[in-house]
């Protein structure tokens, strides 16, 4: 099998012409002078392997994903110990610069088989644009998402979706992540939501700087270490407990900043440094099929894609009246169809006599039961407007501003129940848990 390879940077003849004269399975086809020429040539379809002699710290998660989006493994050439570490944190190969030509041919197979493998890359876009399948995601090297990162990366991942129309999805993530904090649980609430952030104006976070963003620019570059993500959070403290919350875009045209394979990074970091970590994803699940033909591309959604695709639990949120029911069920047929793990636990919320008529909650249940999709609903929640208008206006949370409303008791129920019985033993830095708990 003969593997055609591109070089960058430093092409010189002992290092190119040594493999050239293995007479193995490695042949360089093309010496570029940049990445830029490098990923042009391998867009092209003309390479299998890149070699990247010169010029390593320009390499970033996002751009070794669209290497890989076109079956192009990567391999870098460096001295520096720390550079080494960094790069195998984005799914690059590392050599020493004056590696034997055999064994970086070696090298060179290994990084192409693996990635011919059956892991999955972390954002990887399907012939429909959307995030790879599934909730164990591989690096662009066949490398798990989050090496380099603890071992005990145990903290599970709950995301909360809904259909278009204001269901509730930051309400409930904001109140659920509060509340598992109240439990004495570690939690990072992140705000994925590409089309409209909320979270910061719901906690009356003044000081809004796009914590998610941050941290995904860390992450590309390979430099989002569990310090660095609890530096970039910011610790919201309740009568019960504290928070930290990685705070959402401050403007729509920026999900752009939000790429699959950076954000991948930083949930598996998340996992690391927090028991839980409650995502509030936007609503649309497109997969931006007009844009399939370039796997280059950034994609609107990849934020909320990866979010549902990564997470252990999905509650799937709409409001109990006769447009957000229908909205739901269509939702969730797209939900299955858009990542079929998904298992969502479904919550009607803004449960009312007024829009349901008679004993609300039997009759959504009987309705759910003869005309909605197999998922059972979970919990219902009731409306509480002047509960959640408190909160709103005192920028707090129902613990706080109403304590003994129905719909903080609800939401509490819902999550701390099941949290107690499916809580996991994991081993979580000192450091980590202290922050994490203020």
């Amino acid at each position: 099998m003969n593997i055609p390879v591109v070089t960058v940077g430093d092409s010189r003849e002992d290092l190119v012409g040594r493999l050239e004269r293995l007479h193995g399975p490695v042949s360089v086809v093309r010496r570029c002078h940049e990445l830029a020429e490098l990923l042009a040539a391998c867009q092209s379809g003309l390479a299998r392997a890149a070699v990247v002699a010169e010029g390593s710290e320009e390499l970033t998660a996002s751009l070794v994903d669209r290497l890989a989006a076109v079956g192009v493994a990567v391999l870098a050439l460096t001295d520096n110990p720390e550079e080494k570490s960094r790069l195998r944190g984005i799914g690059v190969a590392a050599e020493v610069t004056g590696v034997d030509a055999e064994a970086l041919a070696g090298r060179i197979e290994g990084a192409v088989a693996q990635l011919a493998g059956p892991g999955l890359r972390p954002g990887r876009s399907d012939v429909t644009g959307s995030a790879s399948p599934g909730g164990a995601v591989a690096g662009p090297a066949g490398r798990t998402a989050g090496d380099g990162a603890a071992e005990s990366a145990d903290g599970q991942i709950l995301a909360v979706w809904g259909p278009a129309g204001a269901p509730g999805r930051t309400l409930l993530a904001a109140n659920m992540a509060a509340e598992l904090a109240a439990e004495g649980k570690s939690v990072l609430l992140v705000d994925a939501d590409s089309y409209g952030a909320s979270v910061a104006s719901m906690l009356g976070l003044l000081d809004e700087a796009a914590g998610l963003a941050q941290a995904c620019r860390l992450a590309d570059q390979g430099l989002l270490d569990a310090e660095a993500l609890l530096r970039i959070a910011t610790p919201v403290t309740t009568r019960a407990g504290t928070f930290h919350v990685l705070t959402g875009i401050t403007r729509a045209d920026r999900w752009t900043e939000l790429r699959a394979a950076a954000l991948t990074l930083v949930l598996a970091r998340a996992r690391q440094v927090a028991e839980f970590t409650v995502i509030d994803t936007g609503f649309c699940l497109e997969s931006d099929e007009e844009l399939s033909f370039d796997t280059m591309a950034p994609r609107r959604n990849a934020a909320t894609l990866t979010s549902l695709e990564l997470a252990d639990t999905v509650f799937a949120v709409g409001a109990a009246d006769s447009i957000g029911v229908p909205r739901l069920v269509r939702g969730l047929a797209e939900l299955a169809a858009a990542v079929p793990p998904a298992s969502p636990r479904v919550v009607l919320n803004k449960v009312r006599s007024s829009a349901v008529g008679r004993s609300p909650e039997r009759q959504l249940r009987e309705a759910w039961d003869r005309f909605g999709p197999a998922v059972p609903v979970s919990a219902f929640l009731p409306a509480d407007p002047a509960s959640s208008d408190a909160a709103l206006l005192s920028g707090s949370l129902l613990l706080e501003a109403a304590p003994d409303s129905p719909l903080r008791k609800a939401i509490a129920a819902l999550v701390c129940a099941p949290v107690q019985q499916n809580s996991r033993s994991s081993v979580f830095s000192s450091t980590a848990k202290r922050l994490l708990k203020g």
